[in-house]
């Protein structure tokens, strides 16, 4: 049977659709499937754990996707569902975000200057050759990578702050993987600063000046204990610093400092004098002197990145690249990345294209569903497959060159889209809005959404939007909630301890966005 919106929330959407764009005869015809369940790919609760209302568009308005959004809907193709939150395994909450309010954090800010430095060449890269895979006439397939830490710039602070960082949270990932620190616990990032010269501390014993320092042991005993308050196992930030340290030893010593664990914070010790130490930090006017790490010697030529916004329609380019993301980051096997599957997921959409009309209703690409492509010299590195409507960006997928994967396309292109969405205000003023998608506060892998901030969730039951800061302290007591409740449990969530509040980033050896913009959705 088709209807108008045949489903749940008819009379929500019927009243939300109008408005100063004439459809003609378009409208949205829409099939309902009925409930499904299906196995979840973010617990371990075994399969047929997620319970989902289905249902098919054969066309569907930009407006009424809206209201779809904006009561808990999302779209894979022309596919549109919704879990059901209070019998689903891992509730999952619509996220988004304003444009105009949005407050970059230190990593992202850390995410825009690496691919800047990339671009201006004074991002090293391991061999200068190596980016001849950049030009779009180049058939050679060779793999991009950092260069090792003897090719870093030494008199770029932030190149330094990157790398060490980089090296605490690789560290981090090993001692999950060793079992060292459980897998289910979300691990914060590691900040890493240097030390001003009037402040540095001289190791007497080895004549070593401290030159950076990290408090990161702090934040993830903080993390263990909140984790495992009950279970006796909790670690001090010292002991954790002392496990940290003994695997970051190599990682030092390969850019001649040393590494040493002190009352819970890990240091970075020079083992130059104090002048030489200064020009390790960036110390105007100094340099370190003639070396074969020499930064002359590891220059890289400037690079060219060109944003293009598209309708949705099949490209080979774009196919190539979807097909090397899939199986080098997702594992897929060659003949499960097939074409038609493609087409259904990222290609295929029902959305009613609205060309502009010039009155400022329309951005000048119009509303549906577009591509917005990364192009560096001219090669295809980046897609995010995305739908514009009347209030927002909504991003559905992103897949990008995993030999990149040290540039964190994935955030980066999500600035991108935040950005687009400020900018597009000026043609467009109701476009306001980004959404990323869902969020899972269950799932470690998908609280990184919440980095993108100030965001708010949607009250699952009256489709009212409450701010993350509030929708966190209810959600860390249980998966689902009424969010809209949270005047009367405002003051219950309070009496819960304060601690030191995790820094919810999206980690990079997760391969950007898996489980944000996963097989089935974002």
């Amino acid at each position: 049977m088709k209807d108008r919106v045949h489903m749940a929330d008819n009379r929500k959407i019927k009243s939300e659709a109008s408005s100063n764009i004439d459809y003609g005869k378009f409208e949205s015809v829409i099939v309902d499937y009925g409930r499904r369940r299906s196995s979840c790919g973010y617990c371990k609760s075994g399969s047929n754990s997620r319970i989902s209302h289905g249902s098919w568009a054969n066309s569907l308005t930009v407006h009424d996707y809206q209201a779809l959004l904006d009561s808990g809907w999302r779209r894979a193709g022309c596919y549109l569902y919704k879990h059901e939150m209070e019998k689903t395994c891992c509730p999952s909450y619509t996220i988004r975000l304003k444009a105009s309010d949005f407050v970059p954090s230190k990593e992202q800010v850390r995410v825009s200057k690496r691919m800047q430095r990339f671009l201006d060449g004074s991002l090293n890269i391991k061999n200068s050759d190596e980016q001849n895979e950049l030009s779009p006439s180049s058939s050679a397939q060779k793999d991009t990578v950092i260069d090792n830490p003897n090719g870093l710039q030494a008199n770029n602070i932030d190149q330094m702050i990157d790398y060490l960082s980089d090296q605490i949270n690789s560290v981090v990932i090993t001692c999950i993987k060793q079992g060292e620190f459980p897998s289910e616990v979300q691990f914060p990032k590691a900040s890493v600063k240097s030390v001003e010269p009037n402040k540095r501390q001289l190791q007497a014993e080895q004549a070593q000046y401290l030159v950076y320092t990290s408090n990161i042991s702090f934040q993830v005993a903080a993390a263990l204990r909140r984790a495992h308050k009950n279970a006796g196992t909790e670690k001090d930030p010292k002991f954790v610093a002392e496990m940290l340290s003994n695997h970051l030893n190599n990682s030092a010593s390969a850019i001649s400092l040393s590494v040493n664990a002190c009352n819970g914070h890990i240091n970075f010790y020079s083992t130059e004098t104090q002048t030489q130490a200064d020009a390790t930090v960036g110390k105007p006017g100094v340099s370190k002197g003639s070396s074969s790490k020499s930064p002359e010697n590891f220059q890289v030529k400037r690079q060219n990145l060109e944003i293009r916004l598209k309708r949705s329609t099949f490209d080979r380019e774009e196919y190539e690249l979807y097909r090397k993301y899939q199986i080098k980051v997702h594992n897929d096997t060659p003949d499960h990345v097939t074409e038609s599957s493609y087409k259904r997921f990222l290609i295929d959409s029902p959305l009613i294209f609205v060309q502009s009309n010039g009155d400022g209703s329309v951005p000048p690409c119009g509303f549906g569903s577009f591509h917005q492509q990364y192009l560096v010299n001219g090669k295809l590195v980046a897609v995010g497959v995305i739908d514009i409507l009347p209030k927002c960006l909504s991003s559905k997928y992103l897949f990008w060159d995993p030999d990149l994967a040290f540039l964190s396309l994935g955030r980066y292109t999500a600035l991108q889209e935040i950005n687009w969405v400020k900018e597009s205000q000026s043609h467009c003023p109701s476009l306001q809005y980004y959404y990323l998608g869902y969020y899972i506060h269950s799932c470690n892998k998908m609280r990184y959404k919440a980095a993108y901030r100030s965001s708010e969730l949607l009250c699952p039951l009256r489709y009212e939007w409450v701010s993350f800061d509030i929708a966190k302290k209810l959600l860390d007591r249980k998966p689902y909630v009424v969010l809209s409740d949270f005047a009367t449990l405002q003051t219950e969530a309070a009496l819960l301890p304060t601690a030191i509040e995790d820094q919810i980033e999206h980690e990079d050896y997760e391969s950007n966005d898996i489980s944000v913009y996963g097989d089935e959705e974002a």
